[in-house]
């Protein structure tokens, strides 16, 4: 890993992981705002490829302009409810649908168009699952419910166990899912990374080749392995999840490794 830096002067289609990754929090990395500007210089472009779904697009645009100084639009946030709403709008445009989820994620399947509801009932055609900071108890009972009593499919946003916070880790929608799999017996299918399809989606809308592209992340179970589900090259950064340790024997491995996005953007301009 890491031999061929020279592979970086052709990235112009940067797949950015955020939390963990370029921020922590309402803080930003030292190196990313670099990274981004030398994005632009190029020509290329920046998604953010989040598997957090307690935020829309518009709700990140705002988040990056008030806590980290920087412009972006809604179509730069390729997120696990973003992904969501697609397969549902896909699959389930006429069904009555059961949500586990922030107010702000419910709120913006509805602007949709979907049919969603926060209480089990009889009469629903799939359950999902997303990360929630807003958990109560009571959403884990009603999710139970929805599950134990109708054979309605179960999909989780992302398989994420723990997503970084300023002090460490929170449980994340995988977390949330294990405990109603442990619950119910009932196991989800997850639409946000590693799914290919997020990969796929960032090169149809900026027009960039596989080649060119480069997904960056701090885990490696869904970051990583996006990219390696979608075929790019790939970048872990050691600020988040994965340590340097976890290198020796993963399933995931990536093509280049930092220990921060600092050191990404100095080699990436001395690739120039």
């Amino acid at each position: 890993m890491n031999a061929d830096f020279n592979r970086l002067k052709s990235k112009k289609l940067f797949l950015f992981d955020i939390d963990g990754t370029l921020a922590v929090g309402d803080s930003l990395y030292e190196g990313s705002a670099g990274l981004l500007s030398y994005i632009d210089a190029i020509g290329g472009r920046a998604y953010y490829i989040t598997n957090n779904s307690t935020r829309s697009g518009r709700d990140y645009v705002e988040k990056f302009r008030r806590a980290f100084h920087l412009e972006t639009t809604e179509e730069q946030f390729i997120t696990s409810g973003y992904m969501t709403l697609r397969f549902l709008q896909e699959h389930y445009p006429e069904g009555k649908i059961f949500v586990l989820g922030t107010a702000s994620f419910i709120a913006e399947l509805k602007k949709n168009g979907l049919h969603v509801t926060e209480t089990a009932q009889e009469d629903i055609d799939c359950v999902v699952a997303a990360y929630d900071s807003e958990l109560t108890y009571e959403k884990l009972v009603q999710a139970c419910k929805a599950l134990s009593t109708t054979n309605a499919p179960f999909y989780g946003t992302n398989p994420d166990l723990c997503c970084p916070i300023d002090f460490g880790f929170v449980p994340d929608c995988g977390a949330i899912c294990n405990m109603l799999t442990d619950a119910t017996g009932k196991k989800p299918v997850y639409l946000g990374k590693p799914s290919r399809s997020v990969v796929d989606l960032c090169l149809s809308l900026s027009g960039f080749s596989r080649e060119e592209t480069l997904v960056v992340g701090d885990r490696l179970y869904t970051d990583i392995a996006c990219g390696i589900n979608g075929g790019v090259d790939t970048c872990v950064v050691f600020t988040g999840e994965a340590k340097p340790e976890d290198m020796a024997d993963t399933p995931y491995p990536a093509d280049f490794c930092f220990d921060n996005i600092k050191e990404l953007l100095t080699h990436c301009a001395e690739a120039l």
